[in-house]
């Protein structure tokens, strides 16, 4: 038994990997990396449906929260930069407690482009786990989400709608290149982030309302929509789901908003 160490070592790290996914799958599968997008053809000049102008937004914000004037951070240095502004825009909340500061433009910018798709690596999201665990109710045979699982979002739901949408904006418009840059970096030399950011927001409008009961089967360890068109969705419109149909509806009117204030920033409006 001269290898004990190695066996007990490897039996320590099933037990770990078996709890991870009882317990914190559920929300949603963490990758240890970031998935490399698939290369999709991109034309020499590809058209930009929403420029960004910077003059657009000067004059919408009564008191801007950042110098226009003040030149951008390096992107790899933008931590603290980006920490003060989310600091002034939610005044009086623990940022700490909603946010993961370290690489938040990157992680933005990740979790902007995998909302469409199937997966959403959570280890580059730019805000912290909802806290809780996922409540369920029901036997095995007739699982439902509890209707109190939706408390579990309200607080970063009501974060979101106190935050100024017009200074928001500006702040996005101000700091645009930095946003611009990490999306060049996910493998997209030529793509135009905003454009993106716009294509994931009606993609997340458009996310089916579903009433109560929503129901639930755990084949194993993990819960799945029992619906199959449900499950098929992408896992922003799942996430959407998942937060109950009130909830739903409000992050829809953020949203809305920021889609409104995002489509005015631009070339020719």
């Amino acid at each position: 038994m001269k290898n004990w160490p190695f066996w007990i070592g490897c039996l320590a790290a099933v037990i770990i990997i078996i709890v991870y996914l009882q317990f914190f799958r559920v929300e949603q599968p963490e990758p240890v990396s970031v998935p490399a997008p698939t290369p999709v053809a991109q034309p020499e000049k590809p058209e930009i449906l929403h420029p960004i102008d910077k003059t657009a937004t000067e004059d919408k914000a009564a008191e801007p929260i950042i110098d226009l004037a003040e030149p951008l951070p390096e992107l790899q240095q933008s931590d603290e930069k980006m920490e003060d502004i989310l600091s002034r825009l939610f005044a009086e909340q623990r940022l700490d407690r909603f946010f993961l500061l370290e690489h938040i433009i990157e992680r933005f910018v990740v979790m902007v482009d995998n909302l469409p798709r199937q997966n959403l690596p959570v280890t580059h999201r730019p805000l912290k786990k909802i806290p809780g665990i996922f409540l369920a109710t029901g036997d095995r045979e007739d699982r439902k989400i509890a209707p109190a699982n939706y408390k579990r979002y309200s607080p970063v739901i009501t974060l979101l709608e106190k935050a100024d949408s017009q200074q928001v904006v500006a702040v996005y418009v101000k700091l645009y290149p930095l946003f611009q840059e990490a999306y060049q970096g996910l493998g997209y030399p030529k793509a135009y982030f905003n454009d993106r950011l716009i294509e994931v927001i009606e993609h997340l409008l458009a996310t089916p309302i579903v009433a109560d009961p929503i129901r639930l089967m755990q084949p194993k360890a993990l819960y799945h929509y029992a619906d199959p068109e449900l499950e098929a969705l992408s896992a922003g419109r799942k996430i959407l789901i998942r937060t109950g149909p009130e909830n739903a509806e409000r992050i829809k009117n953020i949203l809305r908003e920021y889609r409104k204030g995002l489509t005015a920033a631009k070339v020719n409006d």
